[in-house]
């Protein structure tokens, strides 16, 4: 037989070791290419599989983890820390589970108010004009998922350029030229306003956004939290429609509030959509 490490005496075969753990053998199977549960010892002859039985613990650790529906990925750097570390890396999963689930409810009664016609007064509708201006920007496809932490870093690496070009910014925005959700990317451009020469950078070009009319509801900091920021964004869709206006360019998300300073009821971000 190949050993998979030192000698050890109690072995016992993948069948018997799939009743022991209540681990289907396809489990088994899972486990085994992820790396989180290889076999003892594999027969080169006849390819068997056999586990130790002090692999009974980690599969029952492996198991009840799954039961978190935590992904494998997680999972196999879980099993290998030690039970202290382990347990604050399980506490910290669940807590963004918890969040998660918070937001799926929110997310609920949302599409219920959505589906009843509700919801659209909630937010007072405005229009403005609004200038041409030289922006800095980087673009990239980024589902949910990885939406925020792309903002953050697009945004610091904007500034740091433009710092770096000791040129005055303006107020920063986003432009959603696409969906963004669990299957559709975008793309997203985050945009920082300017006043003066720079040159583009890596993945930062630098263009003019063109100005004109531009329809806005104001919301809070508080309001920001998917997906409550989805009823502003239905309240100017709504108005455009009832006042027979026409958006000529990708609705934006423009982060006038000090963010750190701000409190959840202060008013933060203008939901604008660009008008014909």
């Amino acid at each position: 037989m190949v050993q998979g490490n030192s000698m050890e005496p109690d072995l016992m075969t993948s069948g018997v070791f799939s009743k022991r753990t209540r681990l289907s053998p396809k489990a088994l199977r899972i486990y085994e290419e992820k790396g989180l549960l290889t076999p003892w010892t594999i027969d080169p002859d006849n390819g068997y599989r056999y586990y130790a039985e002090s692999q009974l613990k980690q599969a029952r650790l492996i198991s009840l983890l799954r039961r978190l529906e935590m992904p494998l990925k997680l999972i196999a750097e879980v099993v290998e820390l030690d039970p202290e570390v382990a347990i604050k890396e399980i506490g910290a999963y669940w807590e963004s589970v918890e969040v998660d689930i918070k937001t799926r409810r929110r997310l609920v009664r949302y599409l219920i108010q959505y589906l009843m016609g509700k919801g659209k007064t909630m937010f007072t509708v405005e229009t403005r004009e609004t200038e041409e201006q030289k922006v800095a920007s980087i673009e990239e496809r980024h589902f949910v998922g990885t939406l925020s932490p792309f903002i953050d870093r697009a945004m610091g690496t904007i500034y740091g350029h433009l710092q770096g070009a000791g040129v005055e910014t303006g107020t920063p925005f986003v432009i959603y030229h696409g969906e963004v959700n669990n299957d559709s990317d975008g793309p997203v451009e985050v945009c920082v306003p300017f006043e003066g020469s720079v040159e583009p950078l890596d993945d930062i070009r630098v263009r003019k956004e063109s100005g004109g009319r531009e329809a806005f509801a104001r919301i809070t900091k508080g309001q920001v939290e998917f997906p409550r920021i989805l009823e502003a964004y239905d309240a100017v869709a709504a108005w455009i429609e009832e006042n027979g206006e026409s958006d000529r360019g990708a609705p934006r998300e423009i982060y006038f509030g000090d963010w750190a300073a701000i409190g959840n009821d202060d008013p933060a971000v203008d939901i604008a959509y660009p008008l014909k």
